[in-house]
């Protein structure tokens, strides 16, 4: 049954991206698992379909939709299997782009939103750095400005897409002894002299997303790159974390459904003392425990979710739904391997990936004890 939350309309696109996934994505995941990436061709797909342009107004190539439409498609990407097929279209979608759209000149818009949109270029982030992570502030990339250029120096770290992206919109020091005041965003595009992807990592889960640590030498990046105003990057970044942590609560509640779904499925058909697993009673109250609690992060993330459409301050129901629905699909994932047994731990089954891809949501995006500390912050004031 549809939630109120969406309409006619959305539940069109939805239907549209389920079959899209079912039929050009599902049957390659363990294809692309193995491989260690997607094609680059699906951006390209993705965006013919209009799927990557979904929050993105008609004059740079978008539909115009809102961000309900938005949450649909990253509900039905999360239920591909694949976390990191997800991960990569949304870095440059939901985490590059609107870094452009909603601080970026016109000149950057019409530069790389159109192509963006189309999936003819890959973005992605970059602010996690090898001694800076959830405190943005103590980011030590510099980039001093030349006039007509800044020069960057520094380097980053845990950045998806890193590997592949035309262009990466990255978090620099213009005034290294403001602290957070003194970040900038400078989008800096591949093959600028001094720019290098150092290496991709190699990581537990989202295999199919790349995920790069970049090196900037005296990289000299035009001054009309700049993204919105010099030293307003803290805050640019921060106001975008809402749309961040929402998509990965989504996709959290999704990805756990979806092991509730194949560990249902599976107990239906595995056979043990004469009987299949569904018929004993540890392994009912089991899925019945999993799908409460998926369910409470549901009605929690979609409270967030609707909160944040209508306009209204919703950081502190954000940061409750990130938290909560990260840490549930970290324990739904883990009883789903549980209920497969020793098969569960077999790499030949799908639920093992759910179980390695959950454990990056209470880290990325801010982790679970950075939501604490939100919410806490909140109640006080």
């Amino acid at each position: 049954m549809a939630h109120w939350l969406f309409t006619e309309e959305h539940e069109l696109v939805r239907k549209t991206v389920r079959n899209w996934v079912e039929k050009e994505i599902k049957p390659y995941v363990e294809e692309w698992e193995n491989a260690g990436e997607f094609p680059r061709e699906l951006f390209a797909r993705a965006g013919e379909l209009g799927f990557l342009g979904l929050t993105y107004p008609e004059e740079y190539g978008g539909s115009g939709e809102d961000y309900l439409a938005g949450a649909v498609f990253f509900e039905e990407m999360a239920r591909c299997g694949s976390a990191g097929v997800a991960a990569g279209l949304g870095a440059s979608m939901a985490i590059a782009g609107p870094q452009i759209y909603k601080f970026g000149s016109e000149e950057l818009k019409n530069r790389f939103l159109p192509p963006t949109i189309s999936g003819k270029k890959i973005g992605a982030l970059a602010i996690t750095e090898p001694n800076a992570g959830s405190d943005v502030a103590s980011i030590q990339t510099t980039a001093r400005n030349m006039g007509d250029h800044y020069l960057v120096n520094g380097s980053k770290i845990f950045i998806t897409n890193g590997v592949r992206a035309d262009y990466v919109v990255t978090a620099v020091k213009t005034d290294p002894a403001a602290g957070h005041k003194g970040i900038s965003l400078l989008v800096i595009e591949k093959g600028t002299p001094g720019f290098t992807v150092a290496k991709k990592l190699d990581k537990l889960g989202w295999n199919t997303s790349d995920t790069g640590e970049l090196v900037f030498e005296d990289c000299r990046v035009p001054g009309e790159n700049l993204v919105g105003r010099e030293n307003m990057g803290f805050y640019y970044i921060m106001q975008n974390f809402a749309w961040e942590r929402l998509v990965m609560a989504l996709e959290a509640v999704a990805s756990a459904q979806l092991a509730i779904d194949v560990a249902a499925e599976y107990a239906r058909q595995r056979v043990q003392f004469g009987r299949p697993l569904s018929k004993f009673q540890v392994t009912r109250h089991k899925l019945a425990d999993m799908a409460s609690l998926v369910e409470t992060a549901r009605c929690l993330t979609y409270h967030a979710l609707s909160l944040y459409v209508s306009g209204r301050d919703a950081v502190t129901e954000v940061a409750m739904a990130k938290l909560y629905a990260c840490e549930i699909a970290n324990r739904v994932t883990d009883e789903a391997v549980q209920i497969h047994g020793g098969y569960g731990y077999m790499m030949e089954y799908p639920v093992q990936r759910f179980w390695r891809d959950a454990r990056i949501g209470t880290i990325g995006g801010g982790t679970s004890d950075i939501m604490k500390q939100v919410i806490a912050g909140r109640l006080i004031k």
